[in-house]
């Protein structure tokens, strides 16, 4: 069938069966590419000239693992690298299969002629035990695993599995690429809406593309839907924007809580405080939102803002945190999420430090390695008269009985780490006053 574009609009008329004895089948299935050139995205692995694909197409099969969001088209890859290298392709539930599956797995591929392709989706949910259950028979290539994840390998694999596998990153597709999976369902006869011509204007085509966000095979199912709420106008089919927007519904962004994509994005919301960057900070936690993350563990993290980069730069930072969480508290959403945008803006544009996040870190890393030191005798209590006999407190001098409330020279620390110097005042913000008030007193006391 051939695509029509007229006044900005796209038409086609579609074929009126469906060519399968299979019954009805999604969209996106029906358009699963048949060859490495119809499969759409992934230029990076299987364009031409790509170590990938000059595997696939010499069928030269290894273990590997298609790292990428949903609609990437890791399954999609995966038959196709059965179909060139005419290997049987076996699937693999990581959830609802025991040890016991992968031995009969394993037995079904030696008594089979040719090279075995395990295809097993959601690979991060294997447990240890199934694994170790893989790993050998991996190893000596009595199975070609093929493990597609959303997840980081890296954190749900183990090493020596891992380490057996080659990791490919597939990418969320463009929205040139969207376009294209779109246009070619739509001039395909696979898309049964029985008799008419489908009209679809431009612009509504890229609402779809939108709504999809970067997954193939969310667009189809859009498409699907669409196509069937159309609107009868003589010979006609139309699907406007009214009709667009019922197929898309609500969308849903690509935000796995728990999952890369969230620690990506807090990442960023926090990367771009950090660099004094507001509007890419309000960009990430308005993203966050979307997605629909927890407002309170937004709050959490700005506090933890405050006190990281900002500090005593401007101390202010943390009080407006944690009143912007207490703010979320008392109205909820959507009227809170502006104290925590204002909180986010006050904190990307603050005085930056940390000293104090650093200080405390080599403190921690002192007293943890220092072993149990003894607290010097004029800094111990002496509650007692057997205490203050023991020596406790001799010798202490009481700052405020001293020139500017300081005993210069006097030392805090236990015996073996005196006078160690943690905190480093910047010259930023309020801590620039700090650091000028320490050099003075250090001073004093022949410190420096």
């Amino acid at each position: 069938m051939k695509l029509v574009d007229q006044k900005n609009t796209m038409a086609v008329k579609p074929h009126t069966g469906q060519d399968s004895d299979l019954g009805y089948q999604p969209l996106a299935e029906l358009m699963r590419p048949q060859t490495i050139d119809e499969f759409v995205g992934q230029a990076h692995l299987i364009g031409p000239g790509k170590p990938l694909r000059d595997a696939i197409i010499g069928g030269h099969l290894h273990s590997m693992v298609l790292w990428g969001p949903p609609g990437s088209g890791k399954t999609t890859l995966a038959r196709l690298m059965a179909q060139y290298c005419e290997a049987h392709f076996l699937t693999f539930s990581a959830v609802m299969a025991g040890v016991k599956d992968i031995r009969e797995v394993v037995a079904q591929s030696r008594n089979q002629r040719g090279d075995t392709i395990l295809f097993v989706d959601e690979v991060h949910r294997f447990n240890k035990a199934q694994q170790d259950a893989f790993l050998p028979h991996v190893e000596d290539g009595t199975i070609i695993l093929i493990g597609a994840t959303t997840e980081n390998p890296s954190f749900e694999l183990n090493n020596a599995l891992l380490s057996r596998l080659r990791v490919y990153v597939l990418r969320p597709l463009d929205d040139e690429d969207l376009r294209l999976v779109f246009d070619r369902a739509l001039d395909d006869s696979k898309l049964v809406v029985g008799n008419g011509t489908i009209c679809i204007e431009k612009q509504v085509r890229d609402h779809f593309v939108v709504a999809a966000d970067g997954d193939a095979r969310r667009i189809l199912n859009f498409l699907e839907v669409a196509v069937q709420l159309a609107t009868d106008r003589g010979q006609k089919k139309v699907v406007d924007e009214e009709i667009a927007a019922n197929a898309i519904g609500t969308p849903v962004r690509r935000f796995d809580k728990g999952g890369d994509y969230f620690y990506d994005q807090i990442s960023a919301l926090h990367k771009s405080v950090r660099g004094t960057d507001p509007d890419a900070a309000l960009y990430w936690l308005a993203r966050m939102l979307d997605g629909g993350c927890d407002p309170r563990y937004v709050a959490r993290r700005l506090i933890r803002m405050a006190s990281e980069d900002i500090g005593n730069a401007d101390p202010r930072a943390l009080a407006l945190a944690l009143d912007a969480a207490e703010a979320y508290e008392r109205l909820g959403s959507p009227e809170g999420e502006l104290a925590l945008a204002q909180a986010t803006v006050f904190l990307a544009c603050a005085a930056k430090s940390n000293a104090t996040y650093r200080a405390f870190g080599a403190a921690t890393r002192d007293a943890a390695e220092s072993g149990t030191r003894e607290v010097p005798l004029h800094l111990r209590n002496a509650p007692t008269a057997l205490a203050k006999e023991m020596g406790h407190s001799k010798g202490y001098r009481y700052a405020h009985d001293e020139e500017g409330a300081y005993a210069a020279g006097e030392n805090y620390f236990p015996k073996g780490l005196e006078h160690r110097r943690y905190y480093h005042p910047v010259d930023r913000g309020l801590e620039a006053r700090i650091a000028e008030k320490l050099a003075r007193l250090r001073a004093r006391a022949g410190k420096d």
